[in-house]
């Protein structure tokens, strides 16, 4: 037993860590990162640049989940759907949680002066962008669009670290993932419309009320595949690419089915495994569309 002992405290304690920062939502923005990697020459990147943009995203979102966790830890200890998230509870403590944010600013840093100089420029206002989201929800009920930013500019950001340039097509997809994610999101606040309104804080359900935040949340996933068949045209891509997109509107047609404006028990199946399983399909699809046509 006292060998054990030294092992199991740190592993519990990057469980605690990972479980916080929810590091299986990664699967959000990586594959729309992985998406645009893709298509920069047609082809499957080189390993340099998949590993170095793997790890940009990494340390991207690690350092703007915490962030997000600690800016938040007050109100998440208010609200009885966050109540038990590491901070709240104490299982972890606030000097960690900032020294993971610098690690995670670092390692970002790193890979945008591995990848491109013009990554490398544009690293400051990347990390302004991440570091202001956390505070939208107490001044604006925009605040999933602004989320929708913040992922959206995964596809552009990795763009720039493989090409060192701009482009419309990446601009057009991180549009599509602007509005999917700000869908997604507004469905997920709507869990929070109680708690959020006796707080003053900001959503688009507080703002206009729970059934005319989701018609709003289904326009946002209407546009999202329409910016995503327009990467289509732009690239010239096949029909492996197109049963992509229409496998992301079949599942967002589900997912809003999932839904009403009484009964918001499936929620929070709609927000991540459907949403998960919607990026990793549109990824596996453009790859086999870059493969074979």
């Amino acid at each position: 037993m006292a060998f054990n002992a030294p092992v199991q405290r740190p592993l519990s304690k990057a469980v605690v860590f990972l479980t916080m920062i929810k590091f299986e939502h990664t699967v959000f923005a990586l594959p729309f990162a992985y998406i645009a990697a893709l298509l920069t020459e047609k082809q499957i990147p080189s390993g340099h640049d998949i590993i170095w943009v793997t790890l940009a995203m990494v340390g991207a979102r690690t350092a703007a989940m915490s962030l997000n966790r600690l800016i938040d830890r007050e109100i998440d200890a208010k609200n009885p759907r966050t109540a038990d998230r590491a901070l709240p509870r104490g299982l972890i403590s606030a000097g960690s949680v900032w020294l993971t944010v610098f690690l995670s600013f670092c390692l970002l840093t790193v890979a945008a002066w591995q990848l491109s100089p013009l990554a490398l420029k544009l690293l400051p206002a990347a990390v302004l962008i991440l570091w202001l989201y956390s505070y939208t929800k107490r001044f604006t009920w925009m605040s999933h669009f602004y989320l929708g930013l913040t992922l959206g500019l995964a596809p552009v950001a990795t763009w720039v670290a493989i090409t060192d340039r701009f482009a419309v097509a990446p601009l057009i997809l991180g549009l599509g993932v602007l509005f999917w994610v700000a869908g997604f999101d507004i469905i997920y606040a709507c869990m929070d419309y109680d708690f959020d309104r006796k707080e003053r804080l900001y959503s688009l359900p507080v703002r206009f009320g729970i059934g005319r935040a989701l018609w709003v949340a289904r326009v946002c996933h209407i546009f999202a595949p329409v910016f995503f068949m327009l990467v289509g045209a732009v690239m010239d891509l096949g029909p492996f690419y197109l049963a992509g997109v229409l496998f992301a509107v079949a599942v967002l047609v589900y997912e809003h089915r999932m839904l009403r404006p009484n009964n918001l028990s499936r929620a929070g199946t709609a927000f991540f495994p459907m949403n998960g399983i919607l990026s990793v399909g549109m990824f596996l699809f453009t790859m086999l569309d870059i493969l074979i046509c």
